[in-house]
């Protein structure tokens, strides 16, 4: 499971670096022959995400380290620690669009700025195009395995692709006579880059400080336990998100009267159970109270 899980994440990094690469060049080029700023802006945006999935290797090579003598519990959280990280540069970036734009809408000038070539307008839809096509791929395989720190590249690749939508109407507006389009754009785009990395450090923060499972898991758990034989009630349930995996502790109501062996292969197949049905699920501790 553990090697399944970094081997797509790996996968989803590398193909992620390769396209960004190749865009934000494809993009500097552009931006260059085309006479546009936002072209070249958007080309730098690119480049940043390459050092973001880099992040993203990082942490999940490290959260996949087997439990040792100073890790007992192991080391999923450096996985939280990445998307921190990732969350924190996506609010940068947005505050650094944001600013950008606001600066142009409250300086003017716009009558002084060269019109962009039709070569910018097409680089940008190629990369909104890419972008988004790189978002859903990277979000598809983020839920499949459950990891935070590639959830926030998906969405890093998303705030690319909306740079690029504002890139698109800059320039569409640029070409139209209506330069200030662009800043407009820009500065509505800041907003929903800085929502999403507020949203991506939430859930980072929740996984790092032992946050419970919600009620409808917790709900299940506790059916599942009381399907099993020899189990009387369950008087105790505490969860807790350790990373991308979720520590169960249980107590359990059992007869009095059994004997110790008896009592504790009860113990035992609700932990298999658990285990088995609850597939994030990576330890449970059983306790058995008698009745």
């Amino acid at each position: 499971m553990e090697n399944s899980f970094e081997k797509v994440a790996m996968k989803v990094s590398f193909v992620s670096i390769v396209a960004n690469i190749i865009l934000s060049l494809f993009k500097f080029l552009a931006g260059m022959i085309a006479h546009s700023g936002a072209m070249i802006s958007d080309s730098i945006h690119s480049a940043s995400d390459v050092f973001s999935t880099l992040v993203v290797i990082v942490g999940i090579k490290m959260s996949g380290k087997k439990s040792d003598k100073e890790h007992p519990y192991g080391h999923e959280r450096m996985e939280c620690v990445a998307a921190i990280v990732l969350s924190t540069v996506l609010a940068v970036t947005g505050l650094g669009i944001g600013g950008s734009a606001a600066v142009k809408i409250l300086s003017g000038g716009y009558e002084n700025l060269k019109i962009p070539g039709v070569l910018a307008l097409a680089a940008a839809i190629v990369s909104i195009a890419v972008k988004e096509g790189m978002y859903w791929y990277t979000r598809i395989n983020a839920k499949k395995i459950n990891s935070g720190a590639l959830m926030a590249d998906a969405w890093h690749h998303r705030s690319d692709a909306l740079s690029s939508v504002g890139a698109l109407i800059g320039i569409t507006g640029a070409r139209l006579g209506f330069p200030i389009l662009d800043a407009v754009a820009s500065l509505c785009i800041c907003f929903f880059i800085e929502k999403a990395a507020y949203d991506i450090f939430k859930d980072s923060i929740d996984k790092m400080v032992d946050k419970a499972c919600d009620e409808e898991l917790e709900n299940e758990i506790k059916t599942c336990v009381l399907q099993q034989k020899g189990v009387l009630g369950v008087d105790l349930l505490r969860t807790r998100v350790f990373g991308n995996k979720i520590y169960v502790d249980i107590e359990i109501k059992a007869d009095g009267n059994v004997t110790l062996r008896e009592a504790h292969s009860t113990a035992e197949r609700v932990h298999d159970a658990i285990e088995k049905n609850f597939i994030k699920v990576k330890h449970i501790m059983v306790h058995v109270n008698p009745v």
